[in-house]
């Protein structure tokens, strides 16, 4: 016996709202503050805002901020 027509649109609806719920799950993991450094060669590390490392990194950038912020316009 084939399903209801209303069971397949209730299944498929239930499909998107399960992915687009993913999506927003990856996107708001993905967009937690973070400093990288890059070296030479290539080479690239990824700090978090909340570790010791990411800490004084942000830090740091603030303190640039602030300088170049301050330097007369020409």
């Amino acid at each position: 016996m084939p399903p209801k027509p209303h069971r397949v649109l209730l299944d498929r609806v239930s499909g998107y709202a399960d992915e687009a719920a993913a999506y927003m799950r990856r996107r708001r993991v993905a967009r937690r503050p973070f400093a990288r450094l890059y070296y030479p060669g290539g080479r690239a590390s990824d700090h978090a805002a909340d570790s010791l490392a990411g800490g004084e990194l942000f830090v740091a950038a603030g303190r640039l901020i602030e300088v170049a912020g301050k330097r007369p316009k020409p």
